[in-house]
């Protein structure tokens, strides 16, 4: 699994453009391990899976050991070591390093310097696993193709870099990925009840085939389907079903906004395993200084979520559509004619005559700003206004400019 560098070593901008997949060389950018692991050798235990008989056995060993290798991913590759949520004795990150290769969804350091880079790039072009390009890319397209270098641009893994267990596990991954998907589950299941064939494809292929999809489900699932009870500037939603497929990581709206919790559903009524479990070995002395946010900051940022909702429903008494359209010329002559106090922000049209006396930053910006294109001002060049006063904003609006300034 690795990246194309097609940017100089100069170059510190770390911007990006999406460009076209040129034809021809359309093949030099396929990620073969990620097409093998992801792909092939899953279509191929799905293929056997119909040609040998489901040992009793070796189908609850394999429900067993794909709930470890899933909580070894979202408990270690996830919280553990992209978040640091908590912090782990070396027998459990061990424990973790060795269980999570079973998934087959790489080593720890190259999904880390991934899951980092969407968290810092939710939504944009350089989030590897982006909503905004389609379910299928967001749930394993984005495995199948190598991905530009530049997308890493700044992004710290020195904590990774300092980690033994890390690099011992990236050192030998191939050895124990091998190991972890083919060797234990046959071994466990032959020489266990004799199923050799069974633990092969059944608790090896198709168990880590199950893991994998559920994994992806929070990378698609999550950001399409749900709630968003904190923040909803991007996609991350909040959702049962999501949460029960994923063993937790499906109140994904929490989780971005919080992402340093150990927790993922931070009510002790949402389904959330991986919290239990993390919980549990702190009881143990396995994992210590788990990170939990205040409930005052959690119920703040759910009461401001909630305040502008109200607010953008309150908006919707004028909706944009029923909003007469003008020109940028019309719209000039109608601000200088002084009847009416009119701004123009985002192409929005605002009459604030009503407004002034109550702005908190005095009636004169306001002045300053009719018959003129507002909109920086508004959006951060004098301040960065609220999400209340955006919803203020929105009860003001009178017209539509449909020629841009």
């Amino acid at each position: 699994m690795e990246e194309i560098n097609t940017v100089p070593d100069d170059d510190q901008t770390g911007h990006l453009t999406e460009e076209p997949m040129i034809r021809r060389y359309w093949y030099q950018r396929i990620d073969w391990w990620g097409i093998i692991f992801t792909m092939v050798v899953p279509l191929y235990g799905l293929y056997q899976f119909w040609k040998i008989p489901l040992h009793p056995k070796t189908f609850i060993f394999a429900v067993v050991f794909g709930h470890i290798s899933g909580i070894s991913i979202t408990a270690g590759y996830h919280r553990l070591w992209a978040h640091a949520s908590y912090r782990a004795t070396t027998p459990l990150k061990v424990f973790l390093a060795i269980l999570g290769s079973s998934a087959g969804q790489g080593p720890i350091e190259w999904w880390v310097r991934s899951h980092r880079t969407h968290h810092r790039y939710t939504d944009t072009a350089k989030d590897p696993y982006s909503a905004h390009k389609g379910l299928l890319h967001s749930h394993m397209g984005w495995i199948l193709f190598r991905r530009d270098a530049r997308i890493y641009h700044g992004i710290d893994m020195s904590d990774i870099n300092n980690d033994f267990v890390v690099r011992w596990q990236c050192r030998y991954y191939g050895g124990i990925l091998l190991a972890m998907v083919f060797l234990f589950p046959t071994a466990v299941c032959g020489l266990g009840w004799g199923d050799w064939k069974g633990g092969f494809v059944n608790a090896g292929i198709v168990r880590m085939f199950a893991v994998q999809q559920a994994t992806f489900c929070v990378n698609s699932l999550a950001h399409w389907m749900g709630d968003q009870p904190f923040n909803d500037r991007n996609s991350p939603r909040d959702h049962l079903i999501t949460a029960i497929i994923t063993l937790g990581e499906g109140y994904h709206n929490y989780h971005h906004e919080f992402p340093m919790d150990y927790r993922n559903g931070a009510d002790r009524w949402q389904w959330d395993p991986t919290k239990w479990v993390i919980w549990l070995w702190e009881q143990m002395g396995l994992a210590y200084d788990l990170i939990r946010f205040s409930t005052h900051d959690v119920d703040k940022c759910r009461l401001r979520q909630a305040q502008k909702k109200q607010a953008s429903h309150s908006a919707r008494d004028v909706p944009l559509e029923g909003l007469p359209r003008v020109s940028w010329k019309d719209y000039i002559v109608q601000a200088r004619d002084g009847r009416r106090a009119l701004i123009a922000i985002d192409g929005v049209v605002h009459d604030v005559s009503s407004f002034m006396p109550e702005h908190p930053g005095g009636s004169q910006l306001l002045e300053d700003a009719i018959g003129q294109d507002a909109t920086e001002l508004f959006t951060g060049g004098v301040h960065l206004h609220s999400r209340l006063a955006h919803g203020k904003l929105a009860t003001l609006s009178v017209a539509v400019v449909r020629e841009v300034s």
